[in-house]
C-alpha cells in the first residue's frame, strides 16, 4: 500500500507544474494577440507580391509546356506547390 503523504506530495508537485505551464501558455497567448495584427498586415502586402510573381512564372511555364506538348495528347496540369492559408 502506498504512503498517503508520498501520493499527496507527488500530486502537489504535479499541480505546481501544471500551474507553471498554464501561466506560460497564457503569456504566450498574450504575445500572440499583440503580434497577430502586425503579421496580418504584413502578410497581406507580401502575399500579393508573391502571388504576382508565381502567376508570372506559371504562365511562362504553361506556355512552354503547351508548345512542347502540342503533338501529344493534352494532360491536366496540376500545381503541386503547397500553399499556406
Amino acid at each position: 500500500m502506498k504512503d498517503i503523504h508520498e501520493v499527496l506530495r507527488r500530486k502537489q508537485a504535479q499541480y505546481a507544474q501544471l500551474g507553471k505551464q498554464i501561466e506560460m501558455l497564457q503569456q504566450a497567448a498574450e504575445k500572440l494577440r499583440e503580434v497577430a495584427p502586425l503579421l496580418a498586415e504584413n502578410d497581406n502586402e507580401d502575399d500579393s507580391a508573391v502571388l504576382a510573381e508565381v502567376d508570372d512564372e506559371n504562365s511562362g511555364a504553361m506556355s512552354a509546356k503547351a508548345g512542347a506538348q502540342s503533338s501529344s495528347a493534352p494532360k491536366a496540369a496540376r500545381n503541386t506547390t503547397p500553399r499556406w492559408p
